[in-house]
């Protein structure tokens, strides 16, 4: 790949390249760090961040984040152009999953107490790939990508953010960048939950009748779309004012849950072969008796209490009472009507995003955005989203036209480095 040659190349020369990227209103330092030891360069970049929980108080906006390093030889930078905002930045912008979250960044950090901020949250990018680390086969500086950033890595409200190259997946052409951020991570976790939990698959639905309870949010508008493709039938709840939504989309049935119990509504039709819950809650008490009995039938719900567990109790008495009750529930399930209960995780997965980009870029998936907002307005942003009662996806403009323009100049740079460090290692060649 041309990325991992001129890294080669100028790793060996010992030479570093600076570039200026302007962004809407403020000067964004940017350079592009392809020597050995990156504290031998300093750099920044504008990002929205939290230095402690709380409230929408709490969101910092600030010029002087440092730029993410490519610091293995798998990973890949990633400059934004749109991030998608989900209830899981809400609940992380709280504290929600604090302890295992920073575990997860760095396990050490069980032996000591060093802080986890600043943090920048959003889970959804679309941009273009800066550079590459030296083992990355699948893409190269200029590439249009999109992923699902995990939440135990700094997020998408920024400028740039570094990714392994098995967590990015090349853009669907027929969208925008603010269009194709709105479904990387409902749709990892939704095929995290479809196909792992709940043992679908393109050559498995057809005709399964599968129910989602809460179906017109990113996930549920997502997993509509995906499971018709797919060919199974689909029931959804939501409220009445989102019903023209989830029809478009393709549901076969819709129960207005306004309208009067869900449960009674949803009791009168034929049972389900699965159930994906992204409600939670009391849903559990009465919507395991809509599924098949002894048929292999499986509830999956994405509402689980294992970070709030961890939360409350600390690590080791939290995960195992959740794992306590998982198992407990399993085998109540199993053993009273023959069906599977079973939690869904976000999962990410590059390779699953190519098999969505595929259905997106032929028609059988569209984005559902809500609303988008200006870099500058990311608190109205998780306003919008505290709001509830989502209808689809709300999105963030990282990048206006002039850093799209640069960040092209920036790619073309890297081809011509590329370019004149190749003719000279063979310049030097032939004279040796």
């Amino acid at each position: 790949m041309a990325a991992a040659r001129l890294l080669y190349l100028l790793n060996a020369k010992a030479a570093c390249s600076t570039k200026t990227l302007a962004g809407a209103g403020s000067s964004v330092c940017f350079r592009r760090n392809v020597c050995s030891s990156p504290s031998r360069l300093q750099s920044c970049m504008s990002a929205w961040v939290i230095d402690q929980y709380g409230t929408n108080e709490v969101l910092r906006y600030t010029e002087e984040a440092t730029i993410p390093s490519v610091s293995s030889a798998s990973e890949v930078l990633i400059k934004v152009h749109a991030a998608g905002l989900n209830p899981l930045d809400l609940s992380m912008r709280g504290g929600y999953g604090a302890k295992l979250l920073k575990l997860r960044r760095d396990p050490l950090s069980v032996m000591n107490s060093d802080s986890e901020f600043p943090l920048i949250l959003g889970r959804d990018v679309s941009g273009v790939v800066v550079e590459c680390g030296s083992a990355v086969s699948h893409f190269a500086p200029g590439d249009e990508v999109w992923a699902a950033v995990p939440p135990w890595k700094q997020g998408s409200l920024a400028d740039f953010v570094t990714l392994t190259e098995f967590e990015v997946s090349h853009k669907p052409k027929s969208l925008s960048h603010i269009e194709a951020a709105s479904i990387p991570y409902v749709a990892n976790t939704a095929l995290s939950a479809l196909v792992n939990a709940g043992g679908l698959c393109r050559d498995s639905s057809s005709n399964k009748r599968v129910l989602i309870t809460g179906g017109s949010g990113g996930v549920g508008t997502f997993s509509i779309q995906l499971l018709k493709a797919w060919g199974a039938h689909v029931t959804v709840t939501c409220s009445q004012n989102a019903e023209g939504l989830v029809r478009g989309l393709g549901a076969d049935e819709v129960v207005d849950y306004t309208a009067g119990d869900p449960a009674k509504q949803l009791d009168v039709m034929e049972k389900f072969d699965v159930i994906l819950d992204n409600v939670g809650g009391e849903t559990e008490q009465w919507a395991m008796g809509l599924l098949k009995p002894w048929s292999g039938a499986k509830y999956i719900t994405l509402v689980t209490p294992l970070l709030f567990n961890t939360d409350s109790m600390g690590l080791l008495d939290g995960t195992v009472q959740t794992g306590l009750a998982l198992q407990k529930k399993a085998i109540q399930s199993i053993s009273s009507r023959g069906v599977f209960y079973r939690w869904g995780f976000y999962a990410p997965d590059g390779p699953a995003l190519d098999e969505v980009r595929n259905l997106v870029d032929a028609g059988k998936i569209l984005p559902v955005v809500e609303a988008h907002f200006q870099f500058s307005h990311v608190p109205q942003g998780f306003q919008k989203l505290e709001q509830g009662h989502a209808r689809g996806k709300t999105v963030v403009r990282v990048a206006d036209d002039d850093d799209d323009r640069q960040a092209e100049e920036l790619v073309q740079d890297v081809h011509t480095e590329t370019a004149d460090s190749e003719q000279e290692v063979h310049e030097t060649a032939k004279q040796n």
